[in-house]
């Protein structure tokens, strides 16, 4: 075994996550303790919680090398990721939170389905459930992929063993503790995440000779890298820019997400809790951007891309702060699993209506349906072989395209009718499967992020129309002799 103070550093830090999860189940009384935390979150936690569930194995191992692979074009992906961001707490957050507060929402469904008919909220729960079951698969296991190719860079103890471990320790917490446990473990991950994009990125900055290493590695690579649009031009470069900048508009739809919003304690804490997230992602993308670009000048073309964050641990600091370093940030991989699991637990247990079997049994239907997500995303990690990036970018346009734009319409007044939400939701959906696996070739293919926005909201329209039409007609159709 090697990497020992990196070992020691993890099974401390493991302990502590047990720990919190063991506290954190005396404190689960309820449905709604279990699954948000009794809405009672501060803006610390619930800011710093909502950045790094967005965005730990995605940021650091993805986007560093998604930077090392590509070069300056792959920066576009910033605004949209922060704008997004902002848009959900400042704008679409409010209507959220007053809806959880005053409904008792618990999930974005729940949310979605507000004001229709029992029948058609249980349509809409049941396919907005196995929507998040299916995406949440992918999602968890670029993360579950994350921490065991973590593992095996750390102690060389292969990627299954590390998925194992990984996941077994995040269902520990995860499955006593609830949301308490999960809000303070994802606080602890955003502020180690933090300070890792702030340590790594300069020591790289160093070791590479500053700003005039990066201009001698961008000088030397192929024009593509060097250039902002990446070699594109014309249309073709502002569908590049509009495809890869709408990617963080689908925060807007991701359950796991909005969750955070829905259990933020009031406005104030929405609010400052949302200048903590925007400020964290961006201090947190410009570190990584900027290790992508140094690793692309110290280590030239010839890393796998995913596999640079672990170099550049190993390579730019000293032995104990590597392992140190890299340990703690194994662990931020693995504890983002969490709110995942959670949200995912919730849609089958709430929403698909799982608990209803097993009457007044709320939270252990949860707790084994959490535990059944989390061994069906160890088996897509292991059998179905892909790239962090790739499945956390399918999951991410998937969830976004079936559940944004049903929110953006009722952040603005808009109420679907129950046809034209479903409508909505499976043709954002299915057409962000078929552009992903059948059509794009990488990220940032404008297709592939915008155009399942671009049909589901074509759907809500129609349906609004159509609705006008409808009530036009009854408000100028004959009067009825018998009246």
């Amino acid at each position: 075994m090697q990497n020992h103070e990196a070992l020691i550093t993890l099974v401390l830090y493991a302990g502590l996550l047990v720990g919190i999860g063991l506290w954190a189940s005396s404190k689960v009384k309820s449905e709604d303790s279990f699954l948000l935390a009794g809405r009672n979150l501060g803006a610390i936690v619930a800011g710093l919680a909502y950045a790094a569930s967005s965005s730990s194995a995605w940021v650091l191992l993805g986007f560093s090398g998604f930077v090392y692979s590509v070069g300056l074009s792959a920066f576009w992906m910033v605004p949209g990721i922060l704008a997004g961001y902002a848009v959900v707490w400042f704008w679409v957050g409010g209507v959220l939170q007053r809806a959880s507060h005053e409904k008792g929402h618990l999930t974005l469904t729940d949310f979605i389905a507000e004001g229709l008919s029992p029948k058609a909220k249980k349509w809409i729960q049941v396919f907005g459930s196995l929507m998040i079951a299916y995406c949440f698969c992918w999602y968890i296991a670029a993360q579950l992929q994350g921490a065991g190719q973590a593992f095996d860079d750390l102690f060389g103890s292969g990627l299954a063993l590390g998925v194992l471990i990984g996941a077994g320790l995040v269902l520990l917490y995860a499955f006593f503790g609830g949301f308490v446990a999960v809000a303070l473990v994802d606080m602890l991950q955003g502020l180690l995440i933090a300070i890792v994009a702030i340590v790594l990125p300069v020591a790289a900055f160093l070791a590479v000779g500053g700003l005039d290493g990066i201009t001698t590695a961008l000088a030397a690579a192929p024009p593509a890298y060097s250039d902002v649009f990446g070699g594109r031009a014309g249309f073709i470069a502002l569908g590049f820019v509009l495809g890869i900048s709408a990617t963080g508009f689908g925060a807007l739809g991701q359950p796991h997400l909005i969750a955070w919003i829905m259990a933020a304690r009031d406005r104030k804490a929405r609010i400052s809790g949302g200048t903590i997230a925007v400020a964290w992602g961006l201090l947190v993308y410009a570190g990584m951007g900027l290790l992508g670009l140094c690793a692309r000048a110290f280590f030239g073309s010839d890393m796998a891309a995913e596999g640079i964050f672990f170099g550049s641990a190993t390579e730019f600091l000293p032995g104990i702060f590597a392992g140190i370093i890299a340990a703690a940030t194994l662990s931020a991989i693995m504890s983002t699993v969490d709110s995942q699991l959670l949200v995912a637990g919730a849609a089958l247990s709430h929403d698909l209506g799982i608990r209803k079997l097993f009457p007044g049994r709320d939270v252990l239907v949860s707790r084994l349906c959490i535990a059944a997500m989390c061994a069906a995303s160890i088996g897509v990690t292991l059998l179905l072989p892909s790239s962090i990036f790739s499945r956390v970018l399918f999951a991410w346009v998937a969830l976004g395209a079936a559940f944004g734009p049903v929110v953006v319409a009722r952040s603005i007044g808009w109420r679907p009718s129950a046809a034209g939400t479903i409508a909505a939701m499976l043709a954002g959906f299915l057409c962000s499967v078929v552009l992903t696996f059948i059509l794009a070739k990488s990220p940032g293919e404008g297709w592939s992020t915008i155009m399942p926005w671009g049909v589901a909201l074509l759907v809500l329209a129609g349906d609004r129309l159509a609705s006008r039409k409808a009530r036009a007609d009854l408000r100028t159709a004959p009067a009825s002799p018998h009246e």
